[in-house]
């Protein structure tokens, strides 16, 4: 019954003529890549601080994750979750419905080696709904930003204070600064109507790479949705169909509709990932393409679970929090908080490693239970990832020039005033960085007080970093 009501719409279009997959894919520019910080030799130097387990888990809301392949150079499906039955490529599709809450995030690249290669890539977002009466589906927070012109990868200080959200470097920053922030884009609706049986467009938007080759651009994308029956969604990636003058227009929802039914996945496809607990030296994680499980960690931070309070450190000490660790990630912890998959094409990774989109809401009740005034500063750093030892971190003298982290955090909590505050922070952390503090407090003796850190995790960030709280020496 679905395949032949999807295919009734759009019967009597001609088949599309898939674009030939290109023998190399062109490297990354100057667009995408920052350049060289020099500095000093890296030397490794390691500081004693106990490494503990998050708190909590991850809640339940599906997300729709699609960011493989990254770099997109030949048209067709990027995910879909619609049944298979009656499409051309069954494999392409992974059957599954979303119903209630859940997310969409995606985060795709268009590239040009070449003047040939210029043509405009749309990505589109389909959604279906296969029941017998209307769905509506709400948007409650939606952005989706290019590199170019919206968020240019810019160099910028570790540490920047950004009250009013004009901050960001690259579309992942941006687009979790705006969600965050609880701001929506204004290019996607705040809800649509689907009648029965039919599909509709949620997203219709280019990822133009540009003129002047080599050249690239990206699109990031983050949507919080709400349906009231189920409905099946799929994103879509098409070079501009051309007008007879040969210029580019927008793709019609009949011409992405064919698309859908008679394509198979777009490419290249990324390097596969390593099978989980394999023995190997190396480890590919692999790009996500699929629906997984977790948009949200919501937890008080407390000594343990009987606990109502976090006891500050020691003077002098310090103990850490892994944030998004992964496999070989976990800080000896043995804790990945990669969010499960539930669905996903056989070539992309097994977890949604990085948990791009996620909203970390972490609470600290912090408590000072010694008779003398203390002062502790909480930071997020970014160490070298190992999973060997829970009492070490290890970081670089010199950063090295990766940046492992770009994105903005939202601190709330009472200064020493009493005064109640809400901060928000970019920070931009490289390989081995050790974090600047975020804030500083003095508690006296016996004091309690709470610290709120929210953020949600930046898609161009590279896992895994630490939340740490330290006890300054007196």
């Amino acid at each position: 019954m679905f395949s032949s009501l999807l295919f009734s719409s759009f019967a009597q279009l001609p088949p599309r003529v898939p674009t030939p997959a290109p023998m190399i894919a062109p490297q990354p520019t100057n667009q995408e890549i920052l350049p060289f910080q020099e500095g000093i030799p890296n030397q490794e130097f390691i500081e004693s601080q106990e490494i503990r387990p998050l708190p909590g888990k991850l809640d339940d809301v599906p997300v729709f994750n699609s960011n493989s392949p990254e770099v997109v150079l030949t048209e067709g499906i990027l995910l879909s979750t619609f049944p298979s039955a009656g499409m051309r490529v069954p494999s392409a599709h992974l059957n599954y419905a979303f119903n209630g809450r859940f997310d969409i995030f995606a985060h795709h690249i268009s590239r040009a080696s070449n003047p040939s290669q210029t043509r405009s890539l749309f990505q589109g977002i389909v959604v279906y709904n296969p029941n017998d009466r209307p769905v509506q589906i709400d948007i409650s927070q939606a952005a989706s930003y290019l590199t170019r012109p919206d968020a240019l990868f810019v160099d910028l200080p570790a540490s920047v204070e950004d009250p009013l959200g004009t901050v960001f470097a690259g579309p992942g920053s941006r687009v979790v600064n705006d969600i965050l922030r609880g701001r929506r884009n204004g290019s996607i609706p705040t809800g649509m109507m689907i009648p029965p049986k039919q599909a509709q467009m949620l997203m219709n938007l280019p990822i133009p790479a540009g003129t002047v080759t080599p050249t690239s651009n990206g699109r990031s994308t983050l949507m919080r949705l709400n349906s009231n029956a189920p409905v099946y969604v799929a994103t879509l990636a098409m070079f501009a169909p051309l007008n007879a003058n040969r210029t580019e227009r927008v793709p019609t929802i009949e011409e992405w509709l064919n698309l859908l039914v008679n394509a198979g996945v777009a490419g290249p496809r990324d390097i596969p990932p390593t099978p989980p607990n394999a023995k190997t030296t190396n480890i590919t994680y692999g790009r996500v393409a699929g629906v997984a499980k977790g948009s949200e960690w919501r937890t008080n931070i407390t000594d343990d679970s009987r606990s109502n309070s976090l006891n500050i450190p020691k003077p002098g000490r310090a103990f850490s929090y892994g944030l998004s660790t992964l496999e070989r990630g976990t800080f000896g912890t043995g804790q990945i908080q990669s969010a499960p998959m539930l669905v996903r094409y056989p070539d992309t990774a097994y977890l949604a490693n990085g948990n791009y989109g996620i909203h970390y809401s972490l609470t600290l009740p912090l408590r000072n239970s010694t008779r003398q005034a203390q002062t502790i500063q909480v930071s997020i750093e970014t160490p070298l990832k190992q999973d060997r030892s829970r009492n070490e971190v290890v970081f670089l003298t010199a950063p090295a020039p990766q940046i492992f982290f770009r994105g903005t955090i939202r601190l709330r909590y009472l200064d020493d005033r009493s005064t109640p505050q809400t901060r928000f922070i970019h920070l931009v952390q490289r390989r081995g960085q050790k974090g600047d503090p975020l804030l500083t407090l003095t508690l006296s003796p016996g004091e309690r007080r709470s610290v709120e850190v929210d953020f949600l995790y930046p898609p161009d960030a590279t896992p895994p970093q630490l939340l740490t709280v330290r006890t300054l020496n007196r």
